[in-house]
């Protein structure tokens, strides 16, 4: 794998073709044949815009194949005319070739195709002046309707200071600076209704978004991406926004194959779970089970070193709800069940039981997840969330509880009579299959 140096344009090519089916950045730079850092590097200074490089070079210009084979024959000691005549060019091309293309980090000039390569796409890019370059009143307008401040009645400037410009996307749950943010579009559409008869008060919004994506055309300073509603400094791939954070869902857990006896809610065992989420990550895990809709809260408190360690990407999920965290409080909760009361777990699509295999393998409980945006699909569940709203409303911490407490609040929902059981209260009708399992089975003679 190349690191830095000359990268060619098929290299380029590669990396692009494979960002356009939706492959990560380093992803993609696997497959062009270069290093991480290089990838990277590629996408963020083409602002995430693919550059559309043709895969092949008119046959009018020499090739990087040819110049592979020029470089070879030339340590080869092969003469000018002979290259010529073998790749059938003029020799005048060929030795214009060996001198404009050369390496010149050396005391004489060495012959290098990937060098020869680089230089030659380095002149070859003539890139068309952008209108807002070249157009001074264009480029103030859309910066008005983009990044123009934000103003009371009375003309006071109002508004938070936005943070220290970093070259990343916005910052995450923090102030952005108020400004009018029409966006490229609003701005494109609204030119021809305000300047009707002045042809040169015309762009593009697509003109716009590279303008501010791509650091090479200029006209409007990379910053301004802030002032997106977004506030992405880099275009995110068609592709990637159809890809889905699931890679947890596997074949097997889909609801499709859910057992069919989960529907009719006649055997009971079958649970829907989820979390419902507080402040500062706090969160509590709900169970319910789907027959008698009796209800299981899990306390999930916070980790060790919550607060004191810094949040490292990939590391210890200290929050409380961690895949395993999750896996060993759920297992915990549902030990003391009957087996016979622990046939399956239907859970949304969360992250925070991607340790789904581990659970089953100590629970024999097979784990099945819900569809994308179905909450119809664990619909006992998501009744269940809304009564515990009653005790924890959004928007307040929920780590300052205890399990004790969190059990407490459990039990008075489940002690509340269900019109859907006859008015009994899922307590009671739990109780009724516990006692149903615990029978002893007595053996008959005939």
């Amino acid at each position: 794998m190349r690191g830095s140096g000359r990268a060619r344009r098929e290299d380029r090519v590669r990396f692009w073709q494979a960002i356009a089916v939706g492959a990560k950045t380093r992803e993609a730079g696997q497959a062009a044949g270069v290093s991480e850092p290089v990838a990277h590097r590629w996408f963020r200074h083409a602002g995430g815009v693919n550059p559309q490089l043709p895969s092949t070079v008119s046959g009018r210009y020499i090739c990087s194949a040819e110049r592979e084979n020029i470089a070879l024959w030339r340590a080869q000691k092969v003469g000018v005319r002979e290259i010529a005549r073998r790749l059938n060019r003029s020799p005048s091309t060929i030795s214009r070739e060996l001198r404009r293309n050369a390496s010149t980090r050396t005391y004489q000039l060495e012959y290098k195709a990937s060098t020869a390569q680089w230089h030659a796409e380095r002149r070859s890019a003539r890139p068309k002046a952008a209108k807002l370059v070249t157009r001074e009143r264009l480029r103030q307008y859309v910066q008005e309707k983009l990044s123009g401040e934000i103003v009371t009645a009375e003309g006071e400037v109002v508004g938070p200071t936005g943070p220290v410009w970093d070259g990343k996307n916005k910052p995450h749950r923090g102030d952005r600076e108020w400004v009018t943010a029409w966006s490229p579009q609003q701005i494109a559409k609204r030119l021809p209704l305000e300047f009707p008869d002045d042809s040169t008060m015309r762009i593009s919004h697509e003109a716009i978004y590279q303008s501010l994506y791509v650091e090479s055309r200029g006209g409007l300073e990379r910053r301004q991406s802030w002032h997106l509603r977004r506030g992405r400094t880099k275009r995110m791939p068609r592709a990637r926004t159809r890809q889905q954070t699931w890679a947890h869902v596997t074949e097997d857990t889909v609801l499709d194959k859910r057992p069919k006896e989960v529907e009719d809610r006649k055997i009971a065992g079958h649970w829907e779970g989820d979390l419902i989420i507080g402040l500062k990550r706090s969160a509590i895990a709900t169970l319910i089970e789907r027959t008698t809709r009796y209800a299981i809260l899990v306390h999930l408190p916070r980790q060790p070193g919550y607060g004191v360690l810094a949040p490292k990407k990939n590391g210890p999920a200290l929050a409380g709800y961690g895949a395993l965290t999750m896996k060993d409080a759920l297992i915990k909760s549902m030990s003391s069940l009957p087996a016979a009361l622990r046939r399956s777990l239907t859970w949304d699509r969360g992250k925070e039981l991607s340790a789904h295999a581990l659970f089953t393998e100590e629970t024999t409980v097979p784990v099945y997840f819900a569809d994308a945006k179905s909450p119809w699909q664990r619909g006992s569940n998501e009744h269940l969330n809304g009564l515990i709203r009653q005790y924890f409303p959004k928007g307040t911490n929920l780590s300052r509880w205890s399990a004790v407490e969190i059990a407490a609040i459990a039990t008075a929902i489940n002690n509340r009579p269900r019109g859907i059981l006859g008015w009994k209260s899922p307590a009671e009708a739990f109780e009724d299959q516990l006692r149903s399992v615990r029978q002893p089975t007595v053996a008959t003679t005939s």
